[in-house]
C-alpha cells in the first residue's frame, strides 16, 4: 500500500506555502496529522474491499456471494448416515420403531430406515464430519421394548463440514473454466461431486461402447464409499441402466457407477533410532506419517490418472518423525506382493490403504 500515513501527510504539507511554519509540533502540522491517519485508515479499507471483490483474494462470506453469481453455491454441512445393530436378550437381533432415538456420548442418531431384521440406517442429528467418527455403544432415548443393546456401526454415508474456502473455490474455477453441458465429462462430475458423501468422480466415456458411461466414485472420507451410498448415486444418475433418461444421465447414457477399489499396502522399515527411543515408542508416530502420505494420495485421486506410491516419500515422511536418526531399509507388500523396494503405480480407479507399519530396530 503506498497511501501510508507518512505519505498523505506529507503530501498534504507539501501544499502548504514554506511561508508558514510546517514543523513538527507547529499548528498547521497538528491539523494535518489527525486528517492523515484518517485518509491512510480509509484507503486502508478501500484496499481490503478491492480485494474482497476478486474470487481469488475474497474468503468468507464475500466468498459464497462472489461464487452466487455464477450458480455455484457453498455446500452446506450434512449429517452422517451409520448402520445400527440392535439386540435383545442371548444377542437375537431385534426390531426398533422408526424414529427412535439413540445417543452415544454427545451425539443423538435416529432411526431412518429398516435394512434388514435388527439392522437400521441411522442419521446423526448434528451434521458435519464428527458423525462419522464414533463407534461402539449406544443408550436409547426414548424406552424401546425387548431392546438389550444398540450399537453404532459402519458409515454409509460420511457427514461432511461446511465447504471451506479453498473447495468453493476450485469447484468457481472448475465452473467457469470447464463448462458442463449435456452429459459431457464435466456435466458427470459436477452431478456427482454434488451428491452427499462424494469426494471426487473419474468419469470413463465409452467404456462398454459407444452411449456406455462409467463414474467411479471415492468418498467424502476419501476412502472406499459403502455399497448404499453406491446405490443411492445409481438411482440418481441412471436407475433403470437402459439409457432412457429417467435419472440424471441424458437420454441414450447407459451409466455405471462404482467405487475406487482399495490397494492394501503392508510398509517394513529398518531404522536407526535416537539413543534412549525404541520400536514400539515410535511405531505409531511412524504409522501416523505414512498414513498421512496415503491420505494425500487419495485426496489427489480425482486429479491423477495414477496414483504412485512412492518409496522416497515414505521414506522422507518417517525422516520426519521425532526420534528417527536413520533409515536402512524400506519395502513394501502389496496385495500380496513382497520384497517391494520400488514405487507402485496403482491402476486408474485404485486407491491405496495402509494396513500397517512393522518397524525394525
Amino acid at each position: 500500500m503506498t497511501m501510508t500515513y507518512d505519505t498523505l501527510l506529507q503530501r498534504m504539507l507539501s501544499r502548504v506555502p514554506n511561508t508558514i511554519d510546517k514543523r513538527e509540533g507547529s499548528i498547521i502540522y497538528d491539523a494535518l496529522a489527525p486528517a492523515a491517519m484518517e485518509m491512510a485508515g480509509l484507503y486502508e479499507e478501500l484496499e481490503e474491499q478491492m480485494k474482497l471483490s476478486f474470487v481469488t483474494t475474497t474468503s468468507g462470506e464475500y466468498l459464497s456471494l462472489r461464487c452466487a453469481e455464477y450458480g455455484v453455491n457453498r455446500e452446506p454441512a450434512t449429517a452422517a448416515k451409520r448402520k445400527g445393530y440392535f439386540y435383545g436378550d442371548k444377542k437375537v437381533p431385534v426390531d426398533v420403531p422408526i424414529g427412535s432415538r439413540f445417543a452415544i456420548d454427545e451425539l443423538n442418531y435416529v432411526v431412518r430406515e429398516k435394512l434388514t431384521v435388527g439392522e437400521y440406517m441411522l442419521e446423526c442429528e448434528t451434521t458435519g464430519e464428527i458423525g462419522n467418527k464414533l463407534f461402539g455403544a449406544m443408550l436409547p432415548i426414548q424406552y424401546v421394548d425387548k431392546l438389550v443393546r444398540a450399537e453404532l456401526g459402519e458409515v454409509l454415508v460420511g457427514g461432511e463440514d461446511e465447504e471451506d474456502d479453498e473447495e468453493l473455490r476450485a469447484r468457481y474455477y472448475a465452473a467457469v473454466n470447464e463448462q458442463s453441458f449435456g452429459g459431457n465429462i464435466a456435466d458427470y462430475k459436477k452431478k456427482l461431486r454434488a451428491q452427499n458423501g462424494v469426494g471426487g468422480v473419474k468419469v470413463f466415456p465409452t467404456w462398454q461402447g459407444g452411449g456406455t458411461v462409467k463414474c467411479t466414485v471415492i468418498g467424502s472420507d476419501y476412502k472406499r464409499p459403502s455399497d448404499v451410498l453406491i446405490q443411492e448415486l445409481q438411482n440418481e444418475i441412471d436407475p433403470t441402466q437402459q439409457g432412457t433418461g429417467i435419472g440424471l444421465a441424458p437420454i441414450g447414457h447407459t451409466v455405471t457407477i462404482a467405487s475406487v477399489q482399495d490397494g492394501y499396502f503392508y510398509v517394513e522399515v529398518i531404522l536407526t533410532l535416537e539413543e534412549g527411543i525404541t520400536g514400539p515408542q515410535i511405531q505409531p508416530d511412524v504409522e501416523a506419517a505414512v498414513e498421512s502420505y496415503f491420505n494425500e494420495l487419495r485426496k489427489s485421486w480425482e486429479r491423477e490418472s495414477e496414483i504412485v506410491v512412492r518409496i522416497a516419500q515414505i521414506d522422507a515422511r518417517i525422516l520426519g518423525v521425532s526420534g528417527v536418526k536413520d533409515i536402512l531399509d524400506t519395502q513394501m507388500i502389496y496385495n500380496g506382493q513382497s520384497g517391494i523396494r520400488s514405487n507402485v503405480t496403482l491402476g486408474s480407479e485404485d486407491i491405496p490403504i495402509l494396513t500397517k507399519v512393522g518397524v525394525i530396530v
